[in-house]
């Protein structure tokens, strides 16, 4: 085995090596009459997750980006919108098809504590209970994009037969 596979093989599939917030907007329109409405009646809460990676310059580095969007309201009154975008910079040491999995589920799963923080410090600091979100199934949303891309790769080619019939 040559020294270069030889290291190759002694480095973790997946190794961290920064994290950060991207971006982060905390908008709570209506302070602070919600409070009001907030006493009779408690918020209904939308989360919306979608995770993203990007190579980056070096073999095998990639930034995965996990992007949280909250939209809290009492009836038709927004309580507060909160939007964060927590990225980390992985090393990824694994063959070329086990990386997607890799990571859009792994990486993301390894960053959810650190948003979930964030998200938690930021409604509290706006002035709201705290939000804790409960953990997120990063395996449904990886098979819910292949799914998405397989109907599109599906109606792509059908439409391309539709115009070669034409």
């Amino acid at each position: 085995m040559s020294e270069e596979n030889q290291a190759q093989t002694n480095l973790p599939p997946i190794a961290v090596t920064a994290q950060y917030i991207k971006d982060l907007s905390f908008e709570s329109p209506n302070v602070p009459e919600i409070f009001t409405s907030m006493a009779n009646e408690q918020p209904a809460i939308t989360v919306n997750v979608d995770t993203n990676a990007k190579p980056m310059e070096g073999e095998g580095l990639f930034e995965v980006t996990l992007h949280v969007q909250v939209d809290a309201k009492v009836k038709d009154t927004t309580a507060f919108l909160l939007e964060v975008e927590y990225a980390g910079q992985f090393l990824v040491n694994m063959p070329d098809e086990h990386r997607g999995p890799a990571l859009l589920i792994e990486c993301p799963r390894l960053l959810f504590p650190f948003v979930r923080n964030v998200i938690c410090d930021a409604t509290r600091d706006g002035g709201f209970a705290p939000l804790m979100l409960q953990p997120i199934d990063f395996v449904a949303l990886y098979q819910q994009r292949v799914a998405q891309m397989q109907a599109a790769q599906a109606e792509a080619a059908q439409n391309q037969d539709s115009e070669a019939d034409a």
